[in-house]
């Protein structure tokens, strides 16, 4: 009678804990609708778009600029996506785009910074902070560019240098075939590290190598939207493997490599004479003790480091890779560069950055390379501030806001000739240079790369020395591919070529 006493009350037990886990799933699913609906009601005026429920997770983890291209051929130049957990909206096309980043710019001005990147970065650097320490540390880098663009402590010199030592690295190539991505990254890499660390490295110094190696390693597995994935979970990204620890240990190493050179440069510190970015930065440091939420700290300045080449490194190589492949691809154009190279520098001198002004042809070819190559397809997404209203459509507050820079740069309404490589877009019938409006290669607004003015001086000069010394051509008659290949920053598949003297 026990036995049978002590089953029944299991009996009712199990049913009870089956009542009980049923109910829970019940208001949650009556929940969730409860917040579909709620969202329903308060945006009627959203743009149109799909809900996004989906496993792979948040909105910002898996929207690209192909996602971005191909959602807004359905939907229209603004269109919206709806999740459980968030809310998206995008913009194409330069009159939406051009709203959003400049005319209400301040309405967007703040960035979303996904679970990895708060994880890596703790709020440090320029990308990745808003607010006030966001403005002091790039009125501060501006500062600094400006002054090694125009100032006492100018780049010009230093990057002719570059140019010189690039060209001997291509001209070691005997004539053979060979992939320029290797020796134009140095390039690259060694003007942020001359503004930086005041030094530049030798193509075959290990350690740099290390570095650079280390950082395009970590880029791949960053734009993995697996690995994106996978850090928007916090209870997995609290497991001490996967992908996402290979990340962290990577920016580890990256890190201690810019401090080696802090430390150098704290050895021999003169506050009356700085020498690079980093002994200006030790400067406002000691200046902005009081202020805290400046956030001039050490570690700010590391982050601020491996922003710099960040953004200084694979948009200037893959700009100059473009614009090889160009030449490569559409060799009148490069005998016309050629020519006004010729008429205007000679052979006798390096190029310098005033050549620009009487060069209109050449300096249309460049403008053009950064709007065929569509280098940054899409903005960093913003956080919607307050509430808005963009091409007649409530944007709350607290939403993602994604610009498709690739639709301005592509947009028919602007462009005469949009889908094809073609400078006369930059040149008016005299041909004098002519600047478009519709040109965003490198953002706009409040957040627009803030040095666009180094990276103008180093594609001219890089570009025209180039051509000063070679024609290019591709391997063997081989015809090459214009197909982009990237996530963030958009370059040429590898490819050959080969260098002639000019």
């Amino acid at each position: 009678m026990n036995k049978l006493s002590e089953g029944s009350t299991m009996l009712w037990a199990s049913l009870l804990i089956c009542d009980a886990k049923s109910c829970l799933l019940f208001l949650f699913l009556f929940f969730m609708i409860l917040v579909l609906l709620m969202r329903r009601r308060n945006s009627s005026n959203f743009p149109p778009g799909p809900w996004w429920i989906s496993s792979w997770g948040k909105i910002s983890v898996v929207l690209d600029h192909h996602a971005i291209g191909k959602m807004s051929e359905k939907y229209g130049r603004i269109f919206s996506l709806r999740g459980l957990s968030d809310k998206a909206v995008c913009v194409s096309g330069y009159k939406l785009v051009s709203d959003v980043l400049v005319t209400q710019g301040e309405h967007f001005v703040d960035c979303h910074v996904s679970a990895l990147d708060n994880h890596i970065f703790q709020g440090h650097g320029i990308f990745r902070s808003n607010g006030y320490k966001w403005r002091r540390q790039r009125q501060f880098l501006i500062g600094q560019i400006k002054n090694c663009v125009y100032g006492k402590r100018t780049l010009e010199l230093h990057i002719q240098q570059e140019c010189a030592s690039l060209c001997e690295a291509m001209q070691a190539e005997g004539g053979r075939p060979f992939n320029p991505h290797a020796v134009v990254i140095n390039a690259a890499a060694n003007v942020i590290a001359t503004l930086a660390f005041g030094k530049r490295f030798d193509y075959d110094c290990s350690d740099f190598q290390s570095f650079l190696k280390l950082r395009a390693r970590t880029a791949l597995l960053k734009a993995d939207p697996l690995v994106q994935l996978y850090s928007e979970f916090l209870r997995l990204m609290r497991r001490k493997s996967g992908q996402h620890m290979t990340i962290l240990n990577n920016y580890t190493k990256l890190a201690a490599f810019v401090k080696k050179q802090i430390e150098k440069h704290k050895e021999d510190w003169d506050p009356f004479h700085h020498r690079d970015f980093i002994d200006s930065y030790i400067g406002e440091i000691d200046k902005r003790r009081k202020d805290t939420e400046a956030g001039f700290t050490v570690d700010n300045l590391v982050y601020c480091i491996l922003d710099l080449f960040e953004a200084g490194t694979e948009t200037i190589t893959s700009t100059l890779l473009w614009a090889l492949l160009f030449m490569i691809k559409y060799p009148g154009v490069q005998r016309k560069v050629h020519s006004e190279i010729d008429r205007v520098i000679g052979n006798s001198r390096p190029p310098c950055p005033s050549d620009r002004l009487n060069m209109p042809y050449t300096n249309a070819v460049l403008h053009e390379t950064l709007r065929a190559g569509r280098v940054l397809p899409s903005n960093r997404p913003r956080l919607t501030s307050i509430d808005a209203t963009v091409g007649g459509h409530l944007i709350p507050e607290g939403t993602l806001m994604f610009a498709h820079l690739s639709s301005v740069l592509n947009d028919k309404s602007e462009w005469e000739t949009p889908d094809h490589f073609n400078p006369k877009h930059f040149l008016d019938d005299l041909g004098s240079f002519h600047q478009r409006e519709a040109f965003f290669p490198f953002s706009a607004g409040r957040r627009a790369c803030l040095g666009e003015s180094l990276a103008w001086m180093e594609l001219f000069l890089f570009f025209t020395s180039l051509l000063q010394k070679f024609t290019f051509a591709p391997r063997d008659g081989a015809e090459l591919s214009l197909e982009a290949q990237g996530k963030d920053i958009l370059s040429p598949a590898p490819f050959q070529l080969r260098i002639s003297p000019q």
